[in-house]
């Protein structure tokens, strides 16, 4: 035990929402996040809290002054260090008896693998835009029959969906395949959220840009994505409570209070789903995003 820290003192508050016995199980989990930067820096240090013992964490970046407006490790004090080495100190910061394993390389074919290697949940945390990468991840998740969390930090609120074991798994939801990036993107944005909370409050269209791989963010949005990935994490990991796999889904919009539950059976198959992409590639085709 590292001077001065002690576990049971550190998390006692935890109890009464979680029993001793289930406190001492979470501090025994090893949970896997790919990409520490906006949500996924939230999350590490959101689980972290929640008491979670060991980590593999993945990154390949380092921090910048566009990343200030939200992501947690984001600092003048950070400025150009690698984000896995700044997000784990912090959690060391946290709590000093954790394992943690960095891959410094993000995550790719050569070290999947072993990133995923005796995890018991993974908890997506890559950019938007990190389509070989985020396909890759869920689809060992799947063969590995490891519980996967993905949390998209839209507007000012959060859309989550989980992929369970021996349930509908990311593929057949979004429907991905070998298709163009641009596609993917589609997809991915409107399978996450079929509600579409956070358009009506958009205030500039232009701030999105699939085709130049831009959209705008909000320290609201990640932050809301950790407190809902972290309780779904709390049910998986602790086996208690009701969770909703794909393809079901739920959103909350902080902004405009309003909550969902969604369900799309067949995914983006789905004839709503469909309408829903046509509309888009109409309007973006118009506007020539």
């Amino acid at each position: 035990m590292t001077d001065g820290f002690s576990y049971h003192a550190a998390f006692a508050r935890n109890l009464g929402w979680v029993t001793q016995a289930e406190q001492d199980s979470l501090r025994g989990k090893r949970v896997a996040i790919a990409g520490v930067g906006g949500v996924g820096g939230v999350h590490l240090l959101t689980l972290a809290r929640l008491g979670i013992g060991a980590f593999h964490i993945a990154d390949f970046d380092t921090f910048d002054i566009a990343n200030f407006n939200r992501q947690a490790g984001a600092m003048m004090s950070t400025l150009g260090q690698p984000k896995v080495e700044v997000m784990e100190k912090m959690a060391l910061d946290i709590n000093p008896e954790l394992q943690i394993r960095q891959f410094p390389n993000g995550v790719h074919a050569g070290n999947l693998a072993d990133f995923l290697d005796g995890v018991d949940l993974y908890v997506d945390g890559l950019d938007f835009f990190a389509f070989p990468a985020r396909q890759a991840t869920f689809a060992m998740c799947a063969q590995r029959a490891i519980p996967a969390i993905t949390a998209a930090p839209l507007g000012m609120g959060t859309a989550v969906v989980n992929f369970l074991p021996g349930q509908m798994t990311f593929e057949e939801y979004f429907g991905w395949g070998d298709l163009p990036e641009e596609e993917k993107a589609l997809r991915f944005l409107v399978g996450l959220a079929p509600a579409g909370l956070h358009g009506p409050y958009l205030v500039d269209p232009s701030a999105i840009n699939l085709k130049e791989r831009r959209g705008p963010s909000t320290v609201m949005g990640c932050q809301l994505c950790a407190g809902v990935a972290a309780t779904e994490a709390l049910k998986i990991l602790l086996g208690r409570g009701e969770v909703r796999a794909a393809p079901r889904g739920l959103h909350f919009d902080a902004y405009r209070n309003k909550f969902v539950h969604t369900w799309r059976p067949g995914g983006n198959r789905h004839p709503l789903q469909r309408l829903a992409m046509a509309i888009i590639r109409r309007r973006r085709a118009a506007q020539g995003t």
